[in-house]
């Protein structure tokens, strides 16, 4: 396959296995709204998302041997449009949160195999780019998802948004069959995944990195669920179709992320961290003023911020572990995803309490402490950080 054909086949699948996850974040007032509760309530049930996420991330840490991938990915996502059906009819908050939980347990199946496929399929020169896509597909479903649910919500209303998703968790399904090749599952490790684990966490270095993927998606969660109901009550009070415009902030990312890589060849883990981090800080004190503009500003820099932590964190993992990557990958992506549940719930208490500055003030603190566990990125000597792929765990 052509590297062109290859990589929009990659950033495609990517799209279509996470639009589900933020997509919903656009539409927080309007369902707040349909189910008479607070922000805080309704955010916390919409990221619940995020716990399915965690717990799926361990399950193919676990399992993924005995798996064969393409099957694998397939299944997920077909299985997925089943949740996001359902979503159009939830009696209630309770039910909304659960149907919630099964999306992300689906989609993390199909994000974690998907990239242990890419990692064992994909040669030694083509693995940073075919991450790098991924990554990139992944970002753009942040911002297109997002449209698309506005723009959904807006003309065919809340039940024929999630109808609309769920023929997009098919599309992915239908993408996967007929675009990816099958795979042997691989062979079955002699320790056990406890003792993988056990050991991973005994690795100092990995462990600021799981502590890091949990802040990083503290913080975005926390910045881009509550910040819904800043921009659409006044003074800025923008209406759902303007508010779904609003993530065109997402837009510089889909191009920066991809150039982590460089920078961390480039400068080391370290200060590419450290440069990320501070970026997302410095878009903090933005998301405060009266005027959309600065408001809209902070947002970029937030996203490109955090998206770049992201693909940092994610490359360091793979290099640090000192073996079974796979099973390192899944506990970073655990504690990522739990950080984004932990972020919409203790800062939708901050936001309904005393207000957006506590909220913003909050998320500040989060990536004061991850810049803090950054100085633990240090790879041992006879690891090559500065030629290593940066995108997932190391073949």
């Amino acid at each position: 396959m052509h590297v062109a054909a290859r990589s929009a086949l990659i950033a495609t699948t990517a799209f279509l296995t996470l639009v589900d996850l933020f997509a919903t974040q656009a539409i927080l007032p309007s369902l707040a709204a349909a189910y008479h509760v607070r922000p805080a309530a309704m955010g916390l049930a919409v990221n619940a998302a995020t716990l399915g996420m965690a717990i799926g991330s361990l399950a193919v840490a676990f399992f993924s041997r005995r798996i064969e991938r393409r099957r694998g990915v397939m299944v997920a996502l077909a299985a997925l449009a089943l949740p996001t059906v359902l979503l159009a009819h939830a009696p209630g908050l309770g039910a909304f949160a659960f149907l919630r939980v099964l999306q992300g347990l689906f989609m993390s199946t199909a994000f974690a195999l998907t990239l242990s496929y890419l990692a064992e399929q994909c040669s030694a020169a083509e693995t940073a780019g075919a991450f790098a896509a991924y990554i990139t597909g992944n970002v753009a479903s942040n911002l297109i998802g997002r449209l698309l649910a506005a723009a959904a919500v807006d003309h065919l209303g809340l039940a024929g948004n999630f109808y609309l998703f769920a023929g997009l968790n098919l599309a992915g399904a239908a993408l996967v069959y007929f675009g990816l090749a099958r795979t042997p599952p691989a062979s079955m490790p002699a320790a056990s995944p406890f003792a993988q684990w056990a050991e991973h966490l005994r690795n100092e270095r990995l462990r600021a990195a799981f502590a890091i993927g949990f802040l990083i998606l503290f913080a975005f969660i926390g910045t881009f669920t509550y910040v819904n109901f800043v921009l659409v009550r006044p003074p800025l009070a923008l209406g759902m179709m303007a508010l779904g415009l609003v993530y065109l902030v997402f837009a510089p990312s889909i191009f920066t992320t991809p150039l982590a890589g460089r920078a961390v060849a480039r400068w080391g883990t370290r200060p590419t961290m450290w440069g990320a981090l501070l970026l997302a800080i410095a878009g903090l004190p933005l998301l405060l003023a009266p005027a959309l503009g600065p408001v809209l500003l902070g947002l970029a820099l937030i996203g490109v911020g955090t998206f770049f932590a992201q693909a940092t964190a994610t490359g360091f993992v793979g290099r640090a572990a000192t073996s079974d990557r796979g099973s390192a990958s899944g506990l970073y992506l655990a504690a990522y995803f739990l950080g984004g549940l932990a972020g919409a719930a203790a800062l939708g208490v901050l936001y309904d309490r005393y207000g957006w500055g506590a909220c913003v003030a909050g998320i500040g603190a989060a990536l004061i402490v991850a810049a803090l566990l950054a100085a633990r990125l240090q790879v041992r000597e006879t690891t090559n950080e500065r030629t290593a792929p940066l995108y997932g765990p190391a073949r």
